[in-house]
């Protein structure tokens, strides 16, 4: 089978697996993964097959939508790349990606490191922020039921991989305990570029937002 084949094949594999996704987590989310994860390789020296199965499938099975359990994805991953006759060391490559290229909280160490992760995780982040990062959070807020803002409970900054998963703070807060933060968490310059420009626009709309909640707008 051709590269392009196997690329097709796992594209419809992960459609028909999020066909019910929550909107932020769905095929959309991984199409635009998938986007930027190429627009990033074009300056890198990487294996494209590795970054491109990475993006298609780091999201197979979130684990907050599997009771944290993170095994899920890994498995579902593996199970459809050994089906579809992948070589041991592209397969291997590939779940090494979706097992460290979450944020938790962003104190985890990294303990698998490679150009193609960088890349594939920088594409997800990418995802996060800016004006689809917005309309991601608070359509994930809504999903959980939770406010969209409470000027009584303060963001947490610094917690623990478990404090990060159990989180049930209101949407603002996610701004200053994860979005706010990954434009400098990058790894490539290419989307060290493209994240600043993200971010302004996050900034602009929380100054707006702030305005219009004590009714100065």
């Amino acid at each position: 089978m051709s590269n392009q084949d196997l690329i097709n094949k796992t594209i419809l594999f992960v459609k028909e697996k999020l066909a019910n996704a929550e909107g932020g987590h769905d095929w959309f989310h991984i199409q635009r993964v998938y986007k930027n994860a190429l627009l990033i390789a074009k300056g890198e020296n990487c294996d494209e097959i590795v970054v491109k199965l990475g993006a298609l499938l780091h999201d197979i099975a979130d684990s907050k939508f599997h009771d944290g359990d993170e095994t899920v994805g890994p498995k579902i991953a593996r199970d459809f790349l050994e089906s579809e006759g992948v070589s041991q060391a592209i397969i291997e490559h590939v779940i090494q990606i979706i097992n460290n290229i979450s944020f938790k909280g962003g104190n985890n160490e990294k303990v698998f490191s490679s150009i193609e992760l960088d890349i594939v995780q920088d594409a997800d982040r990418l995802d996060a922020i800016g004006a689809i990062g917005i309309a991601r959070a608070f359509n994930y807020g809504g999903f959980k039921n939770r406010a969209m803002y409470d000027p009584q409970i303060a963001p947490k900054l610094r917690m623990t991989k478990e404090e990060y998963k159990n989180s049930q703070a209101p949407t603002i807060n996610h701004f200053y305990e994860k979005l706010l933060l990954l434009k400098d968490k990058m790894n490539t310059q290419t989307a060290k570029q493209i994240a600043q420009e993200r971010h302004k626009y996050m900034q602009g709309f929380l100054g707006q937002f702030y305005a219009e909640w004590e009714g100065e707008l």
